[in-house]
């Protein structure tokens, strides 16, 4: 059976009104599924704003409509950027035409909601407006580290009224321009703050030298996604060190680009198929892609899963086992939750790594996932840099998605195999893929699971 659907959204405004813990199914059938994912946020959100720097004109066919970009679009909007909908090419809703403004607008505000690519991605360009950009977020998203960003647009010439506190919300004083020139930062928390400021950069007057100082840079690839989409458009950064870039002044082109599904996305179905015993395919999984869900088909391999490529899908399918791991998951750390959920109904222990940086998105990861699976009675332990997860028998109860989209989805994955597990707050999963819950339940409908 195939799996796909659309859900047109805005921009939630972060009401908090109670909602109905959601029933994860349980199956004791085998899952055979071909499920279509909607299109990858990381490179919707990053493929928006470099249309609106462009030179010109840009169509993208086939992004994500989810929270997250609908964020990303109405605050460009609000920038003065044009954004019209075109029919989709897709099954997830209509494509985009952008064409950037002669200047960014200014005297606005911007609510980013709960999306880190957008208080980090449109803070970098928000000084070339004319007039202040006052930059917020939802309640829950104020603590997100932003001090960094702070700095750095400080050190390149922009204006900036934090009121002493280095976090949201802001005020970037607009002068039309933004002088740029070099800048050290520790991007240790998060890679956004490297990709935020590479993204701005072509429209500085000198363009960057951008230098990283940590010991450690997680999520490499979402940095090699945004160099990839920046060479897509003419802007060739020179990174012959794996901590330094260099971008030189010049508007990207305008251009048509379409958008890869979210590999990411995916992990979830994907691991239905190896706790049920059956198999998924994915259709449009690309060749190549700089996505860190790419990684999925050697991790789960490695977790003893078959997975095999045809026709431009990929099938994962379980194996005779489900094997404990010892997983570095710097490059791809948004993956936790999923294979943490896969960890627990493991042949041994395993354990995570390389990911003490997700204490610091929507939710601490580490602490939530912990908490949950102990609740349910799951063994689990907080390491200083990850997660070690020792199987044990487990049982239902609620498991709490804080709102976070993956913390979310694990506890689908989990449900799978234990009765009586209940989310919290599935609504969470719009963030980056509304139609979650309806692909989940079409997933399983094919084996007669309620």
């Amino acid at each position: 059976m195939t799996a796909s659907g659309y859900s047109q959204l805005s921009p939630s405004d972060g009401a908090t009104a109670p909602v109905a813990a959601w029933p994860a199914p349980t199956t004791e059938a085998p899952v055979h599924a071909t499920v279509t994912v909607p299109g990858s946020k990381s490179l919707t959100n990053r493929k928006l704003v470099l249309a609106a720097l462009a030179d010109g004109p840009s169509t993208l066919a086939a992004p994500l409509h989810s929270d997250d970009s609908a964020r990303m679009i109405e605050a460009l909007r609000t920038l003065g950027v044009e954004i019209e909908e075109l029919p989709p090419t897709g099954p997830y809703g209509p494509d985009l035409h952008i064409t950037p403004p002669a200047a960014f607008r200014g005297d606005v505000v911007i609510d980013c909601g709960q999306a880190g690519t957008v208080m980090r991605f449109i803070a970098p360009l928000a000084g070339l407006a004319h007039g202040d950009v006052t930059i917020t977020a939802h309640e829950s998203a104020l603590h997100r580290p932003m001090g960094v960003m702070i700095k750095a647009l400080r050190e390149l010439g922009v204006d900036i009224d934090d009121g002493g506190n280095w976090a949201l919300p802001f005020t970037i004083k607009g002068r039309g321009h933004i002088r740029g020139g070099e800048v050290t930062i520790d991007a240790s928390t998060s890679s956004q703050f490297v990709s935020g400021l590479l993204l701005a950069a072509p429209r500085y007057d000198v363009g960057l030298h951008l230098l990283h100082s940590g010991a450690r840079l997680p999520s490499v690839p979402h940095i090699d996604m945004t160099v990839e989409a920046l060479a897509r458009r003419g802007v060739h950064v020179e990174h012959e060190n794996p901590h330094e870039w260099l971008v030189p002044a010049g508007a990207p082109r305008g251009r048509d680009a379409m958008v890869e599904p979210d590999l990411s996305n995916a992990a979830p179905f994907l691991a239905a198929a190896i706790l049920t015993g059956g198999a998924v395919t994915i259709p449009g999984w690309p060749a190549t892609s700089t996505q860190p869900g790419a990684l999925l088909t050697e991790i789960l391999t490695l977790m003893g899963a078959r997975a095999s490529r045809r026709g431009g899908a990929l099938t994962v399918a379980a194996g005779d086992r489900i094997a404990g791991v010892d997983l570095d998951l710097t490059a791809a750390s948004e993956l936790t939750p999923t294979l943490f959920a896969l960890a627990a109904f493991a042949d041994a222990p395993s354990t995570l790594h390389g990911i003490g940086h997700i204490r610091g998105h929507e939710t601490d990861r580490i602490a939530a996932l912990v908490s949950n699976l102990r609740a349910i009675g799951g063994d689990a332990e907080e390491l200083p840099d990850g997660i070690r997860i020792t199987p044990a028998p487990l049982h239902g109860g609620l498991w709490k998605a804080h709102h976070d989209h993956r913390i979310a989805t694990a506890g689908a994955v989990i449900g799978l195999r234990v009765p009586g597990v209940e989310v919290d707050d599935i609504g969470t999963t719009a963030k980056t893929m509304p139609e979650f819950p309806q692909l989940w339940h079409a997933m399983l409908q094919a084996d007669g699971v309620s």
